[in-house]
């Protein structure tokens, strides 16, 4: 059957011109030549290819003029480097500039098939997923996998996932402590077809020193250091055929940052005192709290080894910034720790300590969330969870919060709920100086109610 994916292939060495086209064409691909980057963009001009190979070093234009032109006018082109000066400058930089990946000379056979033939079935996947990505962009889903939320941010990662797990893209996700990095890592793995019935292996690379998560991830022969006292398999084998998360990522040393950059590139590596090669075919997915461009500027952490992890970037928005999820999240949590304790039936939690979870800055993310429902229900002596079972200084973080807000978007008295009305007025004299006149206008009250009933609740010491 012929295949009608259109691949143009551009250099001036017209041996490597003539060998790529052979192989390409025994492929079934439709394939055409150009000499140099000029030439190059006129014929691409007259008929877009899917896919642009292209050396590096050429004269007029070169392979990484020709890339950026390309990346400007037809995004969608896929475009692979070739280059006999495989420096990693020049990967670095043409991984910056949105190349697919490289190759260097000589071209092995297999390994710019393997290419093309990934290209293809990314973009193949991603347009059987087009129709369905507009259908969820339309559709709320509370949960997804093990993810809870509704808010938009976490309908674009649910998007995300079920468009790029059935690849092989390396994915890096990032996102404060606590924000559920490990529940993507799990959710791409089973939305994969490919690999969800295959192992998921999980390293916390931040829990080892160096000698042993070299060990952990890579493995050991017997001898190789005093401990070995027998031959052990390391967490990539183990993960053959599966994913691998590797979650803080930011503590990877020098060493281990080239060992892994091997394995993203040629999937091999040798087991700590060996000298064989094991291949295996894993898909990483790497996780971190870190900004890992600063770490760059600081020398700590290789710049080629972001790129080739950063392919499918993942961004995990904390949880102050989607508020509307956090009454899902607490319901979530509440029916999970009444499975867990059978002795507790919480039905629910009251108005005023539900407002307090909102209105909390959580710098400790979904993970503190649970863990202060956990402790709330452990401690509840009642059908549901109120102000007294939520840890100290809750009601004081509220009226901190509530401070920094800008006037016009203080809570009015009469939408506070059944928030404690001597707190609200005690915060709003606090603001307003003790000026009546502008903290009743800050409540939405006129004086005359403010004065009663701050004489009713015996807010008058200071008169």
């Amino acid at each position: 059957m012929t295949n009608h994916n259109h691949i143009l292939i551009v250099d001036d060495e017209s041996l490597t011109r003539k060998s790529l086209y052979e192989i390409l064409k025994r492929e079934g691909y439709r394939v055409s030549t150009s000499v140099d980057g000029e030439e190059a963009l006129k014929a691409v001009e007259k008929e877009l290819p899917d896919i642009v190979i292209t050396d590096l070093k050429m004269p007029k234009i070169d392979g990484l003029s020709l890339l950026r032109r390309l990346k400007a006018d037809h995004p969608s082109t896929a475009v692979v480097l070739m280059t006999a000066y495989g420096s990693i400058e020049n990967a670095v930089e043409a991984m910056k500039e949105g190349a697919f990946d490289y190759v260097t000379k000589p071209i092995i056979d297999n390994e710019i098939k393997i290419i093309i033939q990934r290209i293809f079935e990314q973009r193949r996947l991603l347009d059987e997923n087009e129709l369905l990505k507009k259908q969820l962009t339309q559709t709320s889903r509370a949960k997804f996998h093990d993810l809870i939320g509704q808010n938009y941010k976490m309908q674009r990662i649910y998007n995300l996932i079920e468009t790029v797990a059935p690849t092989n893209a390396t994915i890096l996700i990032q996102g404060e402590s606590g924000t559920g990095k490990r529940l993507i890592a799990h959710a791409l793995h089973f939305s994969d077809p490919n690999r969800k019935d295959k192992p998921f292996v999980e390293v916390s690379c931040g829990a080892l020193p160096e000698n042993l998560l070299e060990s952990e991830l890579f493995g050991h022969v017997k001898g190789s250091f005093t401990s070995a006292v027998r031959d052990r398999q390391g967490r990539f084998e183990a993960a053959n055929g599966g994913t691998i998360f590797l979650d803080e990522i930011d503590t990877f040393s020098p060493k281990l940052q080239v060992k892994l950059l091997r394995i993203l590139q040629e999937g091999e590596f040798e087991r700590v005192g060996d000298t064989n090669t094991v291949k295996v075919d894993v898909r990483v997915v790497a996780a971190t709290n870190q900004d890992l461009k600063t770490l760059i500027s600081q020398g700590q952490f290789r710049e080629d080894l972001y790129y080739r992890l950063n392919v499918i970037p993942i961004y995990l928005s904390p949880l102050r910034e989607r508020r509307d999820d956090i009454a899902m999240l607490v319901e979530h949590f509440l029916k999970k720790c009444n499975k867990k304790m059978k002795d507790k039936k919480i039905k629910g939690v009251s108005s005023q300590a539900m407002q307090l979870l909102v209105n909390y800055t959580w710098p400790g993310n979904v993970r503190e969330l649970e863990n202060v429902i956990e402790r709330a229900v452990i401690l509840s002596s009642d059908s549901s969870i109120e102000v007294a079972d939520l840890p100290e200084g809750f009601q004081e973080v509220k009226i901190q919060d509530e401070k920094d807000r800008p006037s016009g978007e203080q809570s009015l008295l009469k939408d506070a709920l059944e928030l404690s009305e001597r707190k609200i007025i005690q915060d709003a004299l606090e603001r307003c100086r003790g000026n009546r006149k502008k903290a009743a206008q800050a409540l939405g009250i006129n004086r005359t109610t403010l004065y009663n009933k701050m004489r009713k609740l015996g807010i008058m010491e200071n008169e």
